[in-house]
């Protein structure tokens, strides 16, 4: 319960309306204390001038001092101060106490001396001791809490009430997308990757809505991509197998004898079984970083006519035309000429699988700013606009009767993709159906 979100939006709205009401009375107390401690200052000044006053008037009146005892004690009395009167030298003349009079005066405090218009110099000094000091705390809390402390208290009760309401509806509005993506994360986690969370909220919630759906169809991607690769490489792996478990079975059943016919069979499917292998090897070592790369500085010019002239045979073989474009002098590149090799190999052969009868292939390349990029263009089949996205995905075949004339194991463009990003390049393709590709990647300049 204490984990629940209801609660803790209670425990904090609670927590907001305490802290405002106990500030706001805080305030409100420590201003009338003020108020009450300036009042009082007032009020003995008032008391200081009205007793000045009338004891000028007395003297007046009388001429001296003689006889004002009666009426400093009744003042006294009066205003619950000890009122004392001296003369100029300092002698007691009037005490609303009556202890001290008579006496000399040793003054404590400051006294007013009393010098009135008509008469030149003072005729007596003046000391009024403080009044009874008033209880200003309890005073400030009475004034406070009778005047305004009930509309606290129902103040407060109204809005925690409130709080109660906006809990609910906050919390109802905020958990109900929060419960969808938990349900939904937890199918997720069991495998089911069609799950999706429709949240209209445009905020924060709706932008993590948006994320896990996006995961979710990553996810799933991933997955049918994973059933694609498993499946692919079952199949592939199960015809050279079958072809060479064919073989040996009529070879057992004396079928078909052990000659040189049979064993050059026998090595061609092993040597295809291998390659798969080793090509599925370097692309789980690339997905992984771990692919062993020699980078040295070399020209591509070369390489690229290496390449060219290795596939001239298999080209020719098909009636193709087979031509290198390059300018007459290209900057040194900082690469792993073995790999680099190994990617034009498989764009020229691709090239060649799915270029007619009569076609042209031709090989590019020039420098771009820090860069250089080689391109492989055909005149072939094309590639369809739908299948373009996913053309570098392994096993994706563009032919999908798996033929193995055209459709290839579906791993080599995956390998060059790989190997190009492994040199800090990039590697796209262009095409139009029914009128060829251009294969495109990047190659850092050697420093």
């Amino acid at each position: 319960m204490i984990h629940s979100l209801n609660f803790r939006l209670l425990v904090a709205f609670a927590l907001v309306i305490i802290v405002t009401i106990g500030s706001v009375f805080f305030f409100t107390y420590q201003s009338t204390r003020s108020e009450i401690s300036q009042f009082g200052e007032r009020i003995e000044l008032m008391q200081a001038r009205r007793v000045e006053a009338e004891l000028s008037n007395y003297y007046y009146q009388q001429g001296s001092w003689e006889g004002v005892q009666p009426f400093v004690a009744q003042w006294g009395n009066l205003y619950g101060r000890r009122i004392i009167l001296t003369d100029n030298n300092g002698v007691v003349v009037a005490d609303s106490e009556g202890e001290l009079l008579g006496k000399p005066y040793e003054a404590d405090m400051p006294g007013i001396p009393m010098s009135p218009p008509w008469e030149k110099g003072a005729i007596g000094i003046l000391y009024l001791g403080p009044g009874l000091p008033p209880e200003i705390d309890i005073a400030s809390l009475h004034i406070v809490y009778g005047a305004i402390g009930r509309f606290f208290i129902w103040g407060g009760l109204l809005a925690v009430a409130i709080a109660l309401l906006l809990t609910f509806v906050l919390s109802r509005r905020i958990l109900a997308p929060v419960k969808a993506l938990t349900q939904a994360a937890r199918r997720l986690g069991k495998g089911d990757f069609s799950q999706r969370v429709h949240v209209r909220d445009k905020g924060e919630v709706g932008e993590l809505a948006q994320s896990f759906n996006s995961m979710a169809s990553d996810l799933e991607r991933a997955e049918q991509l994973r059933r694609d690769m498993v499946a692919d490489a079952a199949h592939e792996l199960r015809t050279p197998l079958s072809n060479i478990r064919g073989y040996l079975e009529a070879i057992r059943d004396g079928i078909k004898k052990p000659d040189a016919g049979t064993i050059r069979s026998l090595d061609e499917e092993a040597l295809s079984l291998s390659r798969l292998v080793d090509d599925l090897q370097e692309l789980s070592l690339a997905d992984a970083g771990e692919l062993n790369l020699i980078f040295r500085k070399e020209d591509i010019s070369k390489l690229i006519n290496e390449a060219v002239a290795a596939l001239q045979s298999q080209a020719a073989a098909k009636g193709l035309m087979l031509a290198v474009k390059l300018p007459e002098k290209l900057p040194l590149v900082n690469i792993d000429s073995h790999r680099i090799k190994q990617v034009l190999r498989n764009l020229l052969e691709n090239a060649v699988a799915h270029t007619s009868q009569g076609g042209s292939i031709t090989v590019e390349a020039w420098q771009q700013g820090s860069q250089i990029k080689v391109s492989v263009v055909d005149t072939g089949e094309g590639i369809p606009a739908k299948d373009l996205p996913n053309i570098f995905e392994r096993f994706y075949r563009v032919d999908k009767s798996r033929a193995r004339a055209t459709g290839g194991s579906g791993l080599g463009l995956t390998i060059a993709k790989r190997l190009v990003e492994a040199h800090g390049g990039r590697i796209e393709v262009q095409s139009k159906l029914r009128k060829g590709s251009r294969f495109t990647f990047t190659l850092p300049l050697s420093e």
